[in-house]
This record gives structure tokens, sequence and C-alpha cells, in this order.
């Protein structure tokens, strides 16, 4: 046997700015699928639009006594549901362009082994600023005010998007493991449906059992949302704050490794 069938020649690996640029040109790639498929926005712009009219004026009345008090309670919550469930969207899509060879195709390529996975992260971002603007928009047309100023509002919406990018590397690994598309959407809403709900979304914590107030505290949703209507309605915001970034670090150092190594594994 020769040596060169023995041991192939290794390709250097791409330095960090050629990863970056990699990674951009491939999120453009995933901005310009969703221009040209605007129907994937569906679930971030049309859906929470549904949610916002039926929590406020189907149950707005019935749960705070008053629309408009449970629509400035409401909303930030509302935010934080959307981009949360929007981060289902790039698991089903990173499953379906693995069972299509897309991703073959991208290892054929001299590019970093990560640019594929950052860069779909990254173009995510386009959906999630998308269903902030129209939630905002929603709410400011039947009477949703911010309370603190324009600066935290912004911020508001950083955290927002920040805390779903982090969780969406779930997904992604999600995405990487399954069998089908199917099942990462079964599985990621068996995931979400217990973290947006039984936290302080859609009720005051105190209202709720003991053991499901015990629930809330840990829910890392809950200190997503304390932090979020702080910074739009007013209260506290350097706590919830803290533990929100470590819940979206420790996301980052768990879920990031084992979507790149489910990668190398599935490709």
């Amino acid at each position: 046997m020769s040596a060169a069938t023995a041991s192939p020649a290794s390709t250097p690996r791409p330095l960090l700015p050629a990863t970056v640029r990699q990674s951009l040109v491939l999120a453009g790639r995933a901005v310009r699928k969703i221009v040209r498929t605007p129907e994937q926005l569906l679930d971030v712009t049309l859906q929470p639009v549904i949610f916002v009219l039926l929590f406020v004026y189907v149950f707005g009345g019935a749960i705070a006594g008053s629309r408009h008090e449970y629509l400035e309670y409401v909303l930030p919550a509302l935010l934080v549901q959307t981009v949360l469930f929007g981060s289902v969207a790039i698991g089903v899509n990173l499953n379906t362009d693995v069972e299509k060879g897309v991703f073959d195709r991208f290892r054929s390529l001299p590019i970093s082994r990560s640019a594929p996975l950052v860069g779909a992260v990254l173009g995510d971002v386009v959906r999630y600023a998308v269903s902030v603007v129209v939630l905002a928009a929603v709410g400011f047309s039947i009477g949703f005010d911010v309370r603190t100023n324009a600066l935290e509002a912004l911020a508001g919406a950083v955290l927002v998007i920040g805390f779903a990018l982090c969780l969406c590397w779930v997904s992604v690994w999600l995405g990487l493991v399954a069998r089908s598309a199917g099942s990462v959407q079964g599985i990621a809403f068996l995931v979400l449906f217990p973290l947006t709900f039984g936290s302080n979304a859609f009720v005051q914590t105190s209202t709720l059992p003991g053991w499901l107030q015990a629930w809330t505290h840990l829910n890392p949703v809950s200190h997503v949302l304390e932090a979020e209507r702080g910074l739009l309605v007013g209260g506290p915001v350097a706590q919830p704050l803290l533990v929100t970034a470590c819940w979206m670090v420790g996301l980052l150092a768990v879920f990031v490794p084992l979507a790149t190594r489910a990668y190398r594994k599935r490709t």
C-alpha cells in the first residue's frame, strides 16, 4: 500500500476570519430561502397576531379583569413564546437538508465544518426580528404602552432574540440526531410547551399550585419573561437578566458541541 493511499493529505483548517466569512455567506443562503418561500414566516407573523387577539380579547377580562392591563402583562410573554416556538423551524429545515444531501455537498467544499450550522443559525435572526416587529406593531395598535424608554425597549428586543439564538442550538442538535423532520417538531414542542405554559407567561406565579410554583422559579423562560417585562413596562431587571445570561451561556456550552459532534457523525 502506498503512502498516498494510507494517509490522505490533510486539509488545513480555515482560520477564524475565513470561518466567519463563510458563515455569513451561508446565512445569506438561509435568508434567500426565506425570501423565496415567505410562507415560512407564517409561524412568526400570522400566528402571534392570532395569539395576541385570542389572549387579550377572549381571556384578558376573565384573567386580569381588564383587557388593557392584561395586554401589558401578556405581550412580553407572547414575544418570548413566538421566538421560542419559531426556533423549532431551524431543526426541521436542517433535518430536511441533511436528508436531501445538502450538507454532504457542503462537506465537499473547502469550508469550515461549523460554517453551515453557524450560517443557518445567523440566518434565523431575520425570522426572529420579523416576529418582534409584527408583535410590537399589533401591540401598539391595540393600546400597548412602553413605560420605560426606547433604549430599554430595544434592549428587550435584543434580549428575546439573543435567548432564541441560544435555544435554537437545541433545535439544531435535534435536527441532526432525529430520524425525520416530523420527529424534530414533535420532540421540540414536547419540551417547549411545559417551558412556556409552566412559567409566569400568562398568569401570576402566586396563582399556581405549590409544586408548579417551584418549577416556575427554576424555569429559564420565567426569568427571560421577568427581564423582558422589566425592560418594557418596568420592574426588576438586573437579577432576572443575570440568571437569563447564565442560562444562555449554559445552552451554548452544552448544545453547540453536541450539535457539532452530531453534524460530523451525520454527514
